[in-house]
């Protein structure tokens, strides 16, 4: 195929077929224009002082707001940790991801070149050079799957055993203790899980007493760990305000488990009611102390727990070859792109259940056709739109307050409708970019949608005109009704 050169703006990044269609696009978007560094919108310079001044009234009417208690009257952000905004080379901040990807070209020369040498890195022996449903099926058994029978009931005894070690080395006594993690979902890989461990205590008299006593109470649940005969398999982790984190090697030495140990009181306590968690979001939407926030939150991680593990056996394996494509898909971050942060496990796990809940919820299908349809929505990230009402009625005032804010990528938390879990990255369109390439590679060669998975055909069809993060090229030329070589190459490989 004829190479295509690229043409791109350094405003914002968009590619173009022609260095015309750049001029054009430059008088028609940019020309007198500066973007604000409090909100990222372009304005004209002569007014940029002026608007400046309005985007910081506007800022000190939301902060008066802030005062009021009425839970309807309260317009305000919901709660988030937004790393979609931060800069991978410097975590500085900012207010749209348009204005952070303008500062990270401008900064720091984020090209797509760059941004291509920095993102995809895929490792030797990759499952995606498998050439068939089979071939992946050997390679997710012997490689990605936890191993079954005496190995694994030998695991379940050693973590058994090790979650009553921690009861008993707590320093005040645990009245119930809640699990999370891929270990306890059924989403754990070889030789890699997570185990999210929340003691809670009636020591605790609420959050914000938990706050003040919890790192003292963590310390010394680590010294009194430390002490035990299962002391010299603990590889404790770095101190972290509100858990404690440590490697445990299990089963002779074979593999370890992550665990991540926090506490709290219990705030809903075992069967709690429906006021009472509507009175927990509440809380959550109200806070601003991430902190307090986070703490608040272990309440709901059963309800987190319990909608992962509803999903079928074939989910769980699919899930875990997406967590795997993740691991080994993408390069190191380097000192120079050290504040990069991809999607959660929790994320992917929510985004691949979506997928399935598309397809019908089969009970059987193929993994092939599954990866392939998962893959096909990260490239189309700026679309991804996913709510659950399960645990939340749609005309929930706080949930309704949250839905008019959002920016996408969206999946709104299905336990917590104040959270939206994309918010945890802040390289969408590397990932984005990875999962391109990816598509392209000989588990994916020729292989076109079969039922359940017919509905990812028209994806291509519907893409937006524009997506400069990607290095993806204007479908039309400025105006003209000519489509781009490259659009069409991308619609045949999807």
């Amino acid at each position: 195929m004829w190479a295509l050169k690229c043409y791109k703006c350094e405003c914002c990044g968009s590619d173009f077929v022609s260095c015309k269609a750049l001029k054009y696009h430059f008088r028609q978007k940019h020309f007198g224009k500066a973007p604000c560094e409090k909100c990222g919108q372009e304005v004209l310079r002569e007014n940029l002082q002026d608007h400046s001044k309005s985007v910081y009234d506007r800022s000190a009417m939301e902060r008066h707001k802030l005062n009021w208690e009425n839970l309807e009257e309260r317009n305000i952000k919901h709660m988030a940790t937004e790393i979609s905004k931060t800069c991978r080379m410097c975590s500085r901040h900012f207010g749209t991801v348009f204005s952070r990807k303008n500062h990270e070209i401008q900064e720091h020369h984020f090209t797509a070149n760059k941004r291509a040498q920095m993102s995809i890195g895929f490792s030797p022996q990759n499952m995606l050079e498998c050439k068939s449903p089979q071939e992946l099926q050997r390679f997710a058994d012997e490689n990605i799957r936890p191993a079954p029978g005496a190995l694994r009931a030998a695991c379940v005894a050693e973590v058994g055993a090790l979650l009553q070690l921690l009861r008993a080395c707590f320093p005040v006594p645990a009245s119930r203790v809640i699990q999370g993690g891929s270990y306890v979902k059924g989403t754990d890989t070889q030789g890699r899980s997570e185990i999210d461990v929340v003691l809670l205590s009636d020591v605790f008299a609420n959050v914000n007493h938990c706050k003040k006593q919890l790192r003292e109470g963590l310390d010394a649940l680590r010294e009194n760990l430390k002490q035990t005969s299962r002391g010299n398999r603990i590889l404790m982790g770095k101190r972290a305000s509100l858990s404690l984190r440590f490697n445990f090697l299990c089963a002779e030495g074979l593999h370890s488990h992550s665990f991540e140990i926090m506490a709290c009181c219990d705030v809903l306590g075992p069967a709690p009611s429906t006021d009472l968690r509507l009175h927990l979001y509440r809380q959550l939407y109200l806070c601003h102390d991430s902190e307090m926030a986070q703490l608040w939150a272990l309440a709901l991680l059963p309800y987190q727990v319990d909608f992962v593990k509803a999903s079928v056996m074939r989910v769980k394996e699919l899930i875990r070859l997406m967590v795997h494509w993740f691991r080994t898909s993408f390069a190191n971050s380097t000192e120079e792109n050290k504040f990069r942060r991809l999607p959660s496990s929790y994320t992917v796990e929510l985004l691949t259940i979506h997928i399935w809940e598309l397809a019908g919820k089969p009970l059987l299908f193929s993994l092939v056709q599954g990866m392939r349809a998962v893959l096909k929505l990260l490239v189309r990230y700026a679309e991804i739109d996913v709510v659950w009402h399960r645990h939340y009625h749609p005309k929930f005032p706080i949930f309704v307050k949250v839905n008019q804010k959002h920016t996408r990528p969206f999946i709104l938390d299905p336990a917590n409708p104040t959270v939206n879990v994309c918010d945890t990255c802040n390289a969408w369109d590397e990932v984005a970019l990875v999962a391109r390439h990816s598509l392209l590679k000989p588990l994916f060669s020729r292989v076109r949608a079969e039922p359940p998975w017919l509905f990812t055909n028209n994806w291509f069809r519907t893409l937006p005109e524009r997506v400069g993060s990607l290095g993806q090229l204007e479908t039309t030329a400025m105006g003209q009704g000519r489509t781009s070589a490259f659009s069409l190459h991308n619609c045949a490989l999807f």
